[in-house]
């Protein structure tokens, strides 16, 4: 066997087994050792029954003391039970819906259960426990891995094809350059790799988790560090003016000490002449326009436009009206080009942006048209940014320059090679591609717009991305390894914050009796639930928006009026809704998330989430965004009759706090960094070992040891030093060549 031998040749995998295991992308036996535990059982000690731990899994040996019984109880429910001793003592098994243990087990035989012995009625039992012959055990006496699964592939047969590749195959080649090892106290690699699977103990799995955590986090910051000084050597626009207090006075309120800071942090990137890249994240309301009007008005002023991009028509009007507000005082003009215009004014906002005449423009996806060209694109703000992340910036890093010709877009940002003129992503956008595809390539749509900067100067135009998302300290490090970044700390001065409670389903009147007195004192409200379709994937439980929305409409609410807003709604439909309910023509607005990138409506003053427990903190505090945005009181009421006492008091953080990075910082503790960006739509390369909440100590080693690294070899050129090049290229395998 070697690296390369396919999984159906092993014993035990046939054709379906090898389909199986390729759902878990596992097709060879080198895929096998790279597949790591998702977590461990310690099955060393074996247990008499009666010394046995009650509640904790464990191993406990015993001999059949009768051949197994089974009971048809009702359609769909099979009891199979055995009464089992050791000489000592004796225990009741029960299996449920597992008929094959009768002839598995047999009386007078000896084996191992492992499972969780209960106690009722001073007796002790054990429910479906995993079993073996005692004679010869695989799984008891050791630190058992446990993996991720799917249908027909059990664990037993993952670990122990694990096991076989592990005897089998030569060791793996050492990664890490020796003087890392031994700085940092490293384990080798052919031990980590048998010990990250089996361990001996517990100091030898702490030891293998270490350095493979160590190692993901080394490279990951050797790559970022790269990108960074690779952006660093671009060409950006320089702007002459960079004082702002001439800004400051055209506003009819006092910024606050975040939103200056903020502000004076871009103004300095925008007076060098390398491109900025810095990401503003804050609080919803803290008050991140403010900063993008800041930063348009030095461009402007400075001789250069300014574009914005927003995801919806809606959102993009808001911005050009509330930008407007704060520039015109100055004379700047802000223009609007969204694909639903009329075909004579899309004509003059193309010719005023061609020529120069209009100096800053807020749009969709409607601005990487192919008849779209700026004569000196200095700016480009995008709104949004916590959908994208490393891998999409770096696409607009690749593909944006400054032709004359917009449709033939140049091939760099930040001095780098390849690129094309336009992401394919765009055809499909400009189409009004709906979904994932979309988001997907909304951050190619920033390339393309950058690349449609004009002039003659062989530049790339500076970036300024806005996110209200908070994202804890320690996850931002890693995220946006590649960004500069700014945060808004705080909220404008007199903001009500919106009062959160949890219910149940049994105040559910209470709850409808509540939106109707809103809507008497002439405010609006949301509703959001978890599903499209009734149903899904048997989830019975989960409110259905279409259906839900139909019956509060027909038969709850029949005398207010209730919108319906859903992802899988074609997009004029989608924005008809959203234009409707912020014109207050709509009294109730029941949506599914896709309002949580949203409008600013004053008026909404309540927020319902229905199944709240189905949500993330961090995205259940971005909808409870949607409210409290007028001089009114606001509510959020969360629902949800999960019992769970783990559940509730997650959901307990929303009514305790409105700060949103304290927020994220449990939310961090609780689910991850998943659940701030997706399945992979950060871009980031996946951390399988390193856990962004325990591992901040190996962090900082490992970005410092990236850090020493590049000192003595920016680019990673010394012989030696070529495969850690290598191995940055492959971890970043979806544009490699960006580190040619």
């Amino acid at each position: 066997m070697d690296v390369s031998t396919p999984l159906r040749e092993l014993p035990g995998v046939g054709e379906s087994r090898a389909k199986g295991l390729e759902k878990l992308g596992l097709r060879t036996a080198g895929d096998l050792v790279g597949y790591l535990p998702r977590s461990y059982e310690d099955r060393r000690q074996v247990y008499a029954i009666a010394e046995a731990p009650v509640g904790e899994p464990c191993c406990v040996r015993v001999m059949a003391a009768e051949e197994p019984r089974r009971m048809h109880i009702r359609r769909g429910l099979d009891v199979t039970r055995l009464k089992v001793v050791d000489g000592a003592s004796a225990m009741l098994v029960t299996f449920f819906n597992q008929g094959y243990v009768r002839q598995a087990l047999h009386r007078g035989e000896e084996y191992i259960l492992y499972g969780r012995v209960e106690l009722m009625g001073g007796h002790r039992q054990m429910t479906n426990p995993q079993f073996e012959e005692a004679e010869r055990p695989w799984a008891c006496g050791r630190i058992l891995p446990v993996y991720p699964l799917t249908a027909g592939i059990t664990n037993h047969l993952l670990a122990g094809l694990v096991e076989r590749a592990l005897h089998t195959l030569p060791p793996p080649a050492e990664t890490l350059p020796q003087a890392l090892l031994e700085q940092h106290h490293l384990a080798p690699a052919a031990d980590c790799w048998r010990s990250i699977h089996f361990p001996a103990d517990e100091t030898a799995l702490e030891a293998a988790r270490r350095r493979f955590a160590f190692e993901e986090l080394f490279y990951l910051s050797l790559g970022l560090a790269l990108l960074r000084e690779r952006r660093s050597q671009g060409r950006g626009p320089v702007f002459g003016e960079t004082g702002l207090e001439d800004f400051y006075k055209l506003l009819p309120f006092t910024l606050t000490g975040a939103q200056k800071r903020a502000l004076e942090e871009a103004a300095a990137d925008l007076a060098l002449p390398r491109p900025m890249n810095r990401l503003v994240q804050g609080d919803v309301g803290s008050g991140k326009t403010a900063v993008a009007a800041g930063c348009a008005w030095l461009a402007v002023r400075s001789g250069w436009q300014c574009a914005m991009m927003a995801p919806t028509e809606i959102l993009a009007e808001q911005h050009a009206k509330t930008l407007s507000a704060m520039l015109s005082p100055a004379g700047i003009e802000v223009g609007l080009l969204t694909g639903s215009m009329r075909a004579a004014e899309k004509r003059k906002v193309l010719s005023a942006l061609e020529t120069g005449a209009l100096p800053f423009v807020v749009g969709t996806h409607a601005l990487l048209s192919q008849g779209v060209a700026f004569r000196r694109l200095g700016l480009v703000i995008t709104d949004e940014q916590h959908r994208f992340g490393v891998e999409q910036r770096a696409a607009l890093a690749a593909k944006a320059n400054t032709p004359k010709d917009p449709p033939q877009a140049g091939r760099r940002l930040c001095g780098e090679g390849g690129g094309d003129s336009l992401p394919p992503a765009a055809d499909k956008i400009t189409k009004g591609c709906p979904g994932a595809a979309c988001r997907a390539g909304e951050v190619e749509q920033r390339a393309a717009l950058a690349a449609k900067a004009g002039g003659e100067e062989d530049f790339s135009p500076n970036v300024l991305v806005m996110s209200a998302t908070p994202i804890p300290r320690t996850l931002a490090l890693i995220i946006y390894g590649d960004l500069d970044v700014s945060v808004i700390d705080e909220l404008p001065p007199g903001r009500m914050p919106v009062k959160t409670v949890l219910v149940g389903e049994s105040k559910r009147q209470r709850m409808y009796g509540f939106v109707r007195d809103q809507v008497k004192e002439g405010r609006q409200v949301y509703i959001v639930c978890p599903a499209v379709e009734e149903n899904p994937e048997g989830a019975w439980d989960l409110k259905a928006v279409t259906e839900y929305a139909r019956v509060l409409a027909e038969q709850v609410f029949p005398d207010l009026r209730v919108g319906l807003v859903h992802g899988r709604m074609k997009a004029r439909e989608k924005e008809a809704a959203m234009a409707a309910f912020t014109a207050g023509e709509t009294h109730i607005l029941v949506s599914t998330t896709v309002i949580e990138v949203g409008v600013d409506v004053p008026n909404a003053s309540l927020i319902i989430i229905e199944n709240a427990d189905r949500y993330g903190l961090s995205q259940l505090h971005q909808l409870r965004g949607r409210v409290g945005r007028g001089s009114h009181q606001s509510w959020c009421v969360l629902v949800s009759d999960n019992r769970s006492p783990d559940t509730r008091a997650r959901l307990k953080v929303l009514t305790q706090t409105n700060d949103g990075f304290k927020i994220a910082e449990e939310d961090l503790k609780l689910r991850g960094p998943g659940d701030f960006f997706g399945a992979r739509q950060h871009g980031l390369p996946a951390l399988r070992v390193a856990d962004l909440e325990t591992d901040t100590r190996v962090l900082r080693e490992a970005q410092d040891a990236a850090a020493g690294l590049l000192a003595a070899d920016p680019g990673l050129e010394l012989p030696e030093h070529r495969p850690l090049l290598e191995r940055v290229r492959r971890l970043f395998a979806e544009d490699p060549d960006r580190f040619n």
